[in-house]
């Protein structure tokens, strides 16, 4: 491990020996938020290990103890409860929580999932040790990439300026919308890592992926639109680490990462033979994918030189005839967990929402004093400035900063000047985590 620590070998088994799936009902509560902070430690120091570049004992846990199904059931499972419980938390009258941090922490939950999945995935072995969940997993990432793709086409992701007359239950809903847009990218990223392991994963697995859904085909319509990136205020912006960024002109060439865990999807599913040999390339699928041609400029080669077989490949697809579509009489296995959790819970949602009014979201004074220490104990900031991939950048201007919003933790300034400024856009968000520690 690095120098700075969060785990020593031993916890870090004991809390990934204790990792278990959790009812709809049961999240927010007691056990389930002791789970939540064990995933964040677990979260935090497989970020440090990978940083670090000396070992990666969280992934070797997870696969060893096979823990990894879990995972998946955890992060499909709090999926649907942000879909269907949380809703009708938003529609009760008689539901005016004075804190909502509890809330913010189960909608966290799938963001602390699936960065924990980014950042373990990267090893074939990961992918290997889901064993039939990776199905579940592809649906989960299909659902969060459709998603990015159609809120492109309305615009882009919400602005993260916050209404000035609205409800915390209103302000937790838009949060809850920000944070979706990053959840997809980090979805995007683990896709990309299975399509790594194309060669090795199941049929039923290949045919979801090129049949049910025709990845490729959303993975070109993701490169057209490319939800990452905008104009404003006539520069270009990336969205990286957690932040809109400008992008310097003499940058503006360079290939952005998520640009690349496209390329290199598409790399996978059209070059491998496995996929190849699924893959059917009818008229829709042939049009689509020749699309590519424009974007493969010298430019991209340079960066990305493998990318020369696959503008061969659309060289040949051009001159070559469609495909009819294929009906394979074959035995397909199914992803389940999204409909086992529906089939379970299905009418229950407003009596599931009650039940957490009553017994999980309203906690009394002294109960949030010890959950805020807890939070504070996991949340430890030179843990936290430890796995920052570079160095923080002003909210405001987006220069260097070295102050930090001493109200929240969270933003960061290079000014007291660009503090008061920004002030207007951050004061809102920062209620939720203020409010947590005025309960400390």
């Amino acid at each position: 491990m690095g120098d700075l620590e969060l785990l020593l070998p031993g916890e870090a088994d004991v809390l990934v020996r204790g990792l278990r799936s959790f009812q709809l009902r049961e999240m927010g509560s007691g056990g389930w938020n002791q789970q939540h902070e064990n995933l964040e430690k677990l979260n935090m120091q497989a970020i440090l290990d990978a940083t670090a570049s000396q070992g990666e004992p969280i992934q070797e846990l997870l696969v060893t103890h096979g823990k990894i199904p879990t995972l998946v059931v955890e992060l499909i499972a709090v999926e649907m409860w942000k879909q269907k419980v949380f809703p009708v938390l938003c529609r009760l009258e008689d539901f005016k929580p004075p804190n909502t941090f509890p809330i913010y922490m189960v909608l966290h939950h799938e963001a602390s999932i699936i960065n924990l999945l980014e950042t373990v995935f990267f090893h074939k072995e990961v992918c290997e040790s889901a064993e039939d969940t990776i199905l579940d997993l592809v649906d989960y990432c299909h659902r969060k990439l459709t998603l990015l793709v159609a809120q492109s086409g309305h615009g882009g992701p919400p602005e993260e300026e916050e209404s000035q007359y609205g409800t915390p239950m209103q302000e937790l809903q838009k949060q809850a919308e920000l944070m979706e847009f990053e959840i997809a990218l980090k979805a995007l990223s683990v896709l990309r890592y299975i399509t790594d392991c194309v060669d090795s994963l199941s049929l039923s697995t290949l045919s979801r992926m090129l049949s049910t859904h025709n990845l490729p085909c959303l993975l070109v319509e993701l490169l057209e639109h490319s939800p990452w990136s905008r104009q404003e205020g006539g520069k270009l912006q990336q969205f990286e680490s957690g932040r809109w960024q400008t992008v310097s002109p003499s940058e503006q060439q360079k290939l952005s990462k998520l640009d690349g865990q496209v390329w290199i999807a598409l790399y996978n599913l059209l070059l491998s033979p496995e996929a190849r040999a699924r893959y059917c390339l009818t008229s829709f699928a042939k049009g689509q994918l020749l699309k590519l041609r424009a974007f493969l400029t010298d430019t991209l080669l340079d960066q990305l030189p493998n990318l020369a077989d696959l503008q061969g490949f659309l060289a040949h697809l051009a001159l070559t005839e469609a495909q009819p579509p294929k009906k394979d009489l074959v035995l397909e296995q199914i992803p389940e967990i999204w409909e086992r959790l529906e089939r379970e819970n299905r009418g229950k949602w407003q009596a599931i929402a009650k039940h957490q009014l009553r017994h999980v979201f309203s906690p009394s004074e002294q109960e949030l004093r010890l959950q805020a220490r807890r939070w504070a104990e996991t949340y430890r900031l030179d843990v936290l400035e430890a796995v920052a991939p570079e160095q923080p950048r002003c909210a405001y201007c987006n220069a260097e900063a070295s102050k930090r919003c001493s109200r929240c933790q969270n933003e960061w300034y290079c000014s007291r000047e660009c503090q008061v400024k920004h002030w207007e856009k951050h004061g809102k968000a920062c209620v939720p985590a203020a409010q947590g520690d005025r309960a400390k």
